[in-house]
C-alpha cells in the first residue's frame, strides 16, 4: 500500500475527507458512519441535508454488512455489475451507516467502484465511504483533479490524482427495496443490461419521485446557459445565438455516446472558462445506455 492512499485512510478515520477518483467522476469521501465528517461534508458541498448519498465499499460482499434484508435480485446485479457504475439502493444497517449519510431515510445507496485508486483507498480504509461528487452542489461534475481543486480548494484535505475518469458520467441506480425494482437515475450500466439480469426491462422512476442522487430537476449546471438542439437545428441556432452577440459553442454527437459521456462535463466546465454565454447540445439517442446518461444530464444542466 502506497503512503498516500495509508494518509487518505487516516484522514477518513480522523474524520477528514478524501477526494478520490472512480471510473465516473470524482468523489467527496468521508466515514459513512461519522455524523461529523458527513455534517462536514454536506457543508463543503452546499448540499441539502435530506438529499441522499452514495456509499462506496471495496468489495461486494460488504454488502451485507450495511445492508439487511438484501433481495436475490440485488445479489444478482452485484455478482454481474460489481466493481463497476451500478448503485443499489437496499435497506441500511442504522449502526453502519449513519443517518446523515441517507437524508434521514431507512435505505442507502452501494457500489463498488472500478478505480485502482479508489478500490486501495476502500480497502485501506476497511469501511463504507460516503461520497457525493467531489464539487458545489448542483454543479458539473469532476472528472479530474484538477476540477476537484478549481471547484473545493482547501476544504477538502487531500485529493488523490487518478487521471481523467474513463467513464465520465454517473451510475446507474436501481432500488431494490420494493415490490419491483425501479431505475432512479440511469448512468453508467445499461438498461438493456440490468434486463437481462433480471429477466425483464425496470421502469425508471428518474424524476425525484424516490429522493436519490443527481435526481433533481436541475443539476450538472455550468455558467453558461445550455440549450438541448437536434442535429439539424444546431448550426441554425448557432447563427442566431451569434447574431445576437452571444458567445457559443456546440457540443456535437458525432463522437459517439462512450466518448460524449467521457468528455461532457469537462466541456461544460471548459465552456465557462472561455465565457461563453450559450452551450448547444446536440441530444443524443434516448438508448438506455450512456446516450440515456448523457441526455438526462443535459436536461437537468438545461433546467437551471
Amino acid at each position: 500500500m502506497s503512503p498516500e492512499i495509508e494518509r487518505a485512510a487516516a484522514i477518513l478515520r480522523a474524520g477528514g475527507l478524501v477526494a478520490f477518483p472512480t471510473e465516473t467522476v470524482y468523489g467527496l469521501g468521508a466515514d459513512a458512519a461519522n455524523p461529523a465528517a458527513l455534517q462536514r461534508m454536506y457543508a463543503v458541498k452546499g448540499r441539502p441535508r435530506d438529499h441522499p448519498v452514495i456509499v462506496h465499499v471495496a468489495w461486494a460482499e460488504q454488502l451485507d454488512e450495511l445492508a439487511l434484508d438484501v433481495p436475490d435480485v440485488a445479489r444478482v446485479l452485484a455478482d454481474a455489475c460489481w466493481p463497476g457504475a451500478l448503485t443499489l439502493v437496499v435497506r441500511k444497517r442504522p449502526t453502519c451507516v449513519a443517518d446523515e449519510a441517507t437524508g434521514g431515510l431507512p435505505t442507502v445507496g452501494i457500489r463498488v467502484p472500478d478505480h485502482p485508486i479508489a478500490s486501495a483507498l476502500l480497502e485501506a480504509f476497511g469501511g463504507g465511504v460516503a461520497a457525493p461528487s467531489a464539487n458545489r452542489f448542483g454543479k458539473v461534475s469532476p472528472t479530474t483533479a484538477q476540477h476537484v481543486r478549481d471547484d473545493l480548494g482547501s476544504d477538502v484535505d487531500v485529493v488523490l490524482d487518478g487521471g481523467p475518469c474513463t467513464l465520465g458520467v454517473e451510475s446507474t441506480i436501481v432500488d431494490v427495496t420494493g415490490a419491483e425494482p425501479v431505475i432512479l437515475r440511469v448512468g453508467g450500466v445499461s438498461e438493456e443490461r440490468i434486463a437481462a439480469l433480471v429477466g425483464r426491462r425496470l421502469a425508471r422512476r428518474t424524476a425525484g419521485e424516490i429522493p436519490a442522487p443527481g435526481t433533481r430537476a436541475s443539476h450538472y449546471a455550468p455558467n453558461a446557459r445550455v440549450e438541448i438542439v437536434s442535429a439539424a437545428g444546431a448550426a441554425e441556432r448557432a447563427a442566431a445565438l451569434r447574431s445576437d452577440g452571444l458567445r457559443v459553442g456546440v457540443l456535437d454527437t458525432d463522437v459517439g455516446p462512450a466518448q460524449y459521456a467521457r468528455v461532457l462535463y469537462a466541456r461544460l466546465r471548459e465552456a465557462d472558462l472561455d465565457g461563453l454565454d450559450v452551450v448547444l447540445a446536440v441530444a443524443p439517442d434516448d438508448d438506455g445506455g450512456l446516450g440515456s446518461a448523457v441526455l438526462d444530464r443535459l436536461r437537468r444542466a438545461a433546467a437551471r
